[in-house]
């Protein structure tokens, strides 16, 4: 796989945290760190702070999306939010599938798919999850449950379409743990990641996808992780929400 093909993405995840206003704040921080940036950067904030992220990026390489949509376009979902509703904001991606939408908030297969869909469906770009808990890993099924994943997420998905989708490889296990997957085993699901989409669309599109790494990945593992040759960016949590290790990921991402 040439990654000359594709371009590197490194998204900020940063999850339930910052109130508008520290939202600005952080936003400022990080504009002059990346401006020179050779690769996507992405700030997923909190529903209540996408006003303030995308008033505060105006005019800079800084990409701001949500952390999650609902699959219907309105209707009694008490505390959901639609895509629509994303996109009369400005708002550009969005996360779907975080493993902790799945951990904590039931989310399936299935609804990952129909989120999808909406997403797509009202022209947002999507960062698209997926991942093993460790006892699936110590079972040796990864391979086969990461695949399974992808397939389903992807049901229905146009080849054109795929052109939005950027998908993380995050390990349950190693999310918010402090625990890395090394180089190594990242490199080596991704690439399953990757040899799915091929028997699912070709090779020239799996070449292309975005397939990012989002496991702790921190300022310090960034560089080895980023040298992989099918990771392709980085989902980012903890780091996301400091200014100086973000630029650090981003930099490693540019070279």
């Amino acid at each position: 796989m040439n990654k000359k093909l594709r371009k590197a993405v490194i998204a900020g995840n940063w999850k339930m945290n910052k109130t508008p206003a520290e939202a600005t704040e952080l936003i400022n921080a990080i504009k002059p760190l990346v401006k020179d940036a050779d690769c996507g950067v992405i700030a997923c904030v909190p529903y209540i702070d996408l006003s303030a992220a995308l008033e505060a990026a105006k005019g800079s390489n800084i990409g701001i999306g949500a952390q999650n949509c609902h699959w219907e376009k309105s209707g009694a979902f008490t505390g959901e939010i639609s895509a629509d509703m994303l996109v009369s904001t400005g708002v550009q991606y969005v996360i779907i599938g975080h493993s902790e939408r799945r951990t904590y908030f039931g989310e399936t297969d299935v609804t990952v798919s129909k989120r999808v869909r909406a997403a797509l469906d009202s022209g947002l770009s999507v960062i698209l999850c997926v991942g093993e808990y460790l006892e699936q890993r110590e079972q040796g099924i990864t391979d086969e449950l990461v695949a399974m994943q992808t397939k389903i997420a992807l049901g229905g998905v146009s080849k054109d379409e795929l052109k939005k989708i950027i998908i993380a490889y995050e390990p349950i296990w190693a999310i918010g743990t402090g625990k890395t997957a090394t180089a190594a085993q990242a490199n080596e699901v991704c690439a399953v990641i990757r040899a799915t989409v091929a028997k699912l669309y070709g090779t020239a599109s799996a070449d292309a996808i975005t397939i990012q790494y989002g496991g702790s990945m921190n300022a310090k593992n960034a560089a080895e992780l980023l040298d992989q040759p099918d990771v392709d960016g980085g989902l980012i949590g903890g780091a996301s929400l400091k200014p100086a290790d973000f630029a650090e990921i981003v930099k490693a991402a540019s070279r």
